[in-house]
């Protein structure tokens, strides 16, 4: 509703074996029904500027995609991660093993309930950023409770001395404790219609130009 509202058109979908998605999720299958999304928008969207924008377990989704975007030579024209991890693995090690956390992060649980699903799940975040060449915006709340805030730091610090992104603007957005956004509540802040028009305003003018 927040990017409705700023005059975005939204496209989403559930990943496969979660709301109406038939199937069964692993990281291989979730990534290319986000590439054939992403293909179908392009396929529609004339010259506007397509972003990408992933939350939590769907920013693993969204490096996926876009590193495969960059490799094939067509990026978006910018990526946005909101509660970032580094990589599934260090995010497991960070994770509260608590009734309490899942219902910050529903859909996370099948990977430590599920070991065969665990073996074969990386989500590099931290890997992929070093192939992807884009605009990059980062969104982390000090106080998340699922995703800790020094892991969205440090994806962010990896990014921004990367050479992919040399000639692209790569910001950092951290919300203070006091604000209470947690795991997924930044979408509240008054603030965010500015930082995503001056963000998304800088890309589309580096894009143009």
């Amino acid at each position: 509703q927040v990017l409705s509202s700023l005059g975005y058109h939204v496209v989403t979908f559930d990943y496969r074996g979660w709301g109406d998605s038939i199937g069964s999720p692993s990281e291989r299958g979730m990534t290319y029904d986000a590439l054939h999304v992403f293909d179908w928008i392009k396929a529609r969207s004339g010259d506007n500027p397509v972003y990408i924008w992933g939350h939590s377990l769907g920013t693993g989704v969204a490096t996926n995609l876009v590193r495969r975007l960059c490799e094939r030579e067509t990026p978006p024209d910018a990526l946005i991660l909101e509660s970032p991890f580094t990589n599934i693995r260090e995010e497991a090690r960070s994770h509260p093993f608590s009734v309490a956390s899942t219902q910050y992060f529903p859909g996370f649980d099948w990977f430590f309930l599920d070991p065969i699903t665990t073996s074969g799940i990386k989500f590099a975040n931290d890997e992929n950023v070093k192939y992807i060449s884009c605009s990059l915006l980062i969104l982390h709340a000090e106080d998340d409770p699922v995703v800790p805030f020094h892991l969205g730091k440090k994806l962010y610090n990896i990014a921004a001395t990367s050479r992919s992104f040399r000639d692209y603007k790569v910001q950092f957005v951290p919300f203070h404790t006091d604000l209470g956004y947690r795991h997924k509540y930044i979408y509240r802040s008054p603030e965010l219609p500015r930082i995503l028009r001056e963000f998304l305003g800088k890309s589309e003018h580096e894009h143009h130009h």
